[in-house]
């Protein structure tokens, strides 16, 4: 993933505050995770998983728990981050189906393909359209015909009336959760900037130019939105 480099990578100090921070957010990911395990039920009892940006894992966790023969490879451009994915797989005895890759997508050997893909809250970080759906043809390229791909990111049209609305709460949860406010001011500032924040048609059709069918937006709760699609033929 070399030309797809995102603008933020979390280092050590903001990988060991992120479960922490994220965990008054639990219902809404669990809410998310339960669309995805639905989704993702018709695949194979040995599927094989591919999680893009797995962060500490919590995704493949998941996943793991509910469907126990499938394998999954997770690949992490941060140190940090793939260091507590590692811990938490380890404890919870789930080490020996999974691998891992630390760097970007364009370094992980593409001889092996995938019944499904996850991307969660990774593609945002990609600032050049162009470049971000390079992000979704390379994990094309790595899916089975008509593999899944599950796609969430932050999303929103700034431009709309509606839009400094949602954002205040938006800001308001994040302060419910603790979050310190020159945290909060630097998410502030970084949205438009360090995170690509689109218009949901947008960041759908930017996955669709990776090589996807139409993506099917399956869940919003504020500026998250989560798509699934499946890949096409590939040039």
């Amino acid at each position: 993933m070399s030309d797809q480099k995102p603008a933020i990578v979390f280092d050590q100090e903001m990988a060991a505050r992120y479960d922490k921070s994220s965990a008054k957010f639990a219902p809404i990911r669990d809410t998310l995770f339960l669309l995805i395990r639905v989704i993702l039920s018709d695949l194979p009892i040995n599927a094989r998983i591919l999680c893009v940006g797995v962060g500490t894992g919590s995704e493949l966790l998941d996943l793991a728990q509910a469907f126990p023969q499938w394998q999954f490879t997770a690949v992490e451009p941060s140190a940090p981050m793939l260091d507590i994915c590692r811990q938490r797989i380890e404890d919870n005895g789930i080490t020996s189906r999974c691998t891992f890759h630390e760097g970007y997508l364009d370094s992980l050997p593409s001889a092996d393909s995938f019944d499904a893909a996850t991307c969660l809250f990774v593609s945002h970080f990609i600032i050049q359209p162009e470049e971000r759906s390079n992000l979704f043809h390379q994990i094309a390229l790595r899916l089975r015909p008509q593999g899944y791909l599950i796609n969430a990111d932050l999303a929103y049209d700034l431009s709309s009336s509606d839009y400094p609305g949602i954002l205040e709460i938006w800001f308001q949860m994040s302060k419910s959760a603790e979050a310190p406010a020159e945290q909060i001011e630097k998410m502030r500032q970084a949205y438009g900037t360090l995170v690509a924040i689109l218009p949901p048609a947008v960041v759908a059709s930017i996955i669709a130019a990776g090589g996807f069918d139409a993506p099917v937006l399956c869940f919003q709760n504020l500026l998250m939105h989560a798509w699934y699609t499946r890949r096409t033929s590939i040039d």
